[in-house]
């Protein structure tokens, strides 16, 4: 009878665990505002953008002014050092009109729970300045199996044409790698005086239904009391990816409530703050990192010494 009563205590707990790990799929977007070899040298900064990355499977960074690499290759370092996952990262060329004011677009990606499936360099300098760097991703873990990443840093005085372009850059990459599950995710300054409501009917991304916005037009993306806009934003294209998403995970990341930072430390790191959408699990299993093989190992042990 104590077996009995054991074996079913370990079957729950195990269960527990196996739901714990059936590991949904996180997707950040942060302009990290002029994240360059300065910021990089900064050991507070860099710990407090190591807690904002490592809660995310995949993150797209902004505005990361680094033309060398070295500031991506330091923040890696520090990622790879201490963590539990292995992180890699995928960034575009220095894009911009300005020799002043040239930025890359960064994804930063648990090499556990995704792959990198294709990159693509959008060109169209009459629509962006800075072309979105698109990604093509896949995950065992996601209910979606492969998607592809359309990361956009409008400038503030074009937003609306921009953002429009968008629409573009769907048309052609869903057609060049077949896909149409699609998420568009950044800093379009799409709110405020760049944006106004009278603006969408311009934005084929608003007029056009099959698109889902899911960082709402109410929600305060900037940290200062200055601004109230939502800028930064995501979309996703088609009833697959909306059905794949977590409900009511689309959301803006308050870091400094988070980790109890003070308002000036937040905008030292970004006067933005971070948005994340979460995708639903493709399947309950148990993840093999050596967390969990650890946390399985002590219930195993629990379990056998109470036989």
């Amino acid at each position: 009878m104590r077996w009995r009563s054991s074996g079913l205590s370990l079957f729950l707990l195990l269960s527990i665990f196996v739901l714990k790990s059936a590991t949904e799929l996180r997707i950040c977007a942060y302009n990290v505002q002029k994240f360059d070899s300065a910021k990089a040298s900064n050991e507070r900064l860099m710990h407090y953008l190591k807690l904002v990355l490592t809660r995310c499977d995949i993150s797209l960074l902004q505005h990361v002014v680094d033309p060398n690499g070295q500031a991506i290759e330091k923040l890696l370092s520090m990622l790879n050092r201490y963590e539990e996952y292995d992180y890699k990262a995928v960034a575009s060329e220095s894009l911009g009109n300005s020799p002043d004011d040239m930025q890359k677009y960064v994804f930063i990606y648990r090499m556990q729970t995704v792959n990198v499936t294709g990159q693509y360099q959008y060109r169209s300098k009459q629509s962006f300045v800075r072309e979105p760097f698109v990604v093509g991703f896949q995950s065992k873990n996601a209910s979606i199996d492969k998607f592809i990443l359309v990361p956009l840093h409008s400038e503030p005085s074009k937003a609306v044409q921009e953002i429009n372009k968008l629409y573009d850059v769907f048309v052609e990459v869903s057609k060049k790698w077949n896909n149409t599950n699609v998420m568009f995710l950044g800093d379009f300054h799409a709110s405020c005086a760049y944006v106004k409501r009278s603006d969408r009917k311009n934005i084929r991304l608003f007029m056009k239904s099959e698109f889902s916005w899911l960082i709402r037009n109410r929600e305060d993306t900037t940290v200062t009391d200055a601004t109230s806009c939502a800028y930064d934003r995501i979309v996703v294209h088609g009833q697959p990816f909306l059905r794949a998403i977590k409900p009511f995970s689309a959301k803006v990341f308050d870091l400094g409530a988070e980790f109890k930072m003070s308002r000036s430390q937040v905008v030292q790191l970004s006067d933005h703050y971070p948005v994340e959408v979460v995708l639903k699990s493709s399947a309950l299993f148990l993840q093999a990192t050596p967390l969990s093989l650890t946390i399985a190992s002590v219930i195993v042990r629990s379990f056998l010494s109470a036989l």
